[in-house]
């Protein structure tokens, strides 16, 4: 499910969460999908599960994930508010990234092609 990479400076629980994030927005994980428990998880890339549970954490707090007592994790279930400052940050960064492209003479309807095939899952 996940690779993670022992070299890299970025934390093991940042390289889970970031890597669950492309999953769940990517569509490879489905809404409601059950997430591997932090124990199983944690055996099967062999480090400690207190790792997991923060990126489980963040993820949850970010509402990519849910948690059920007694149940487990799972994808999507999450509300989103539209005062997040991570969605300003990410239409920010979107924003200048458009910029570049019209530098480089990216035409509007090859901006609206690719935003159509990155909402499509």
């Amino acid at each position: 499910m996940l690779a993670l990479n022992y070299r890299d400076s970025q934390p093991l629980y940042s390289q889970i969460r970031d890597g669950l994030r492309r999953l769940i927005v990517s569509g490879a994980l489905e809404p409601g999908e059950k997430l591997p428990s932090v124990r199983a998880m944690a055996a099967d890339l062999a480090i400690n599960p207190n790792t997991i549970q923060r990126a489980y954490s963040e993820l949850e707090n970010e509402g990519l994930i849910h948690s059920v007592p007694g149940e487990g994790s799972y994808a999507g279930g999450g509300t989103f508010d539209a005062e997040d400052p991570r969605r300003e940050t990410l239409l920010g960064q979107l924003r200048e990234l458009i910029g570049e492209l019209r530098y480089l003479d990216v035409s509007d309807e090859e901006l609206m092609a690719v935003l159509r095939e990155g909402g499509a899952r």
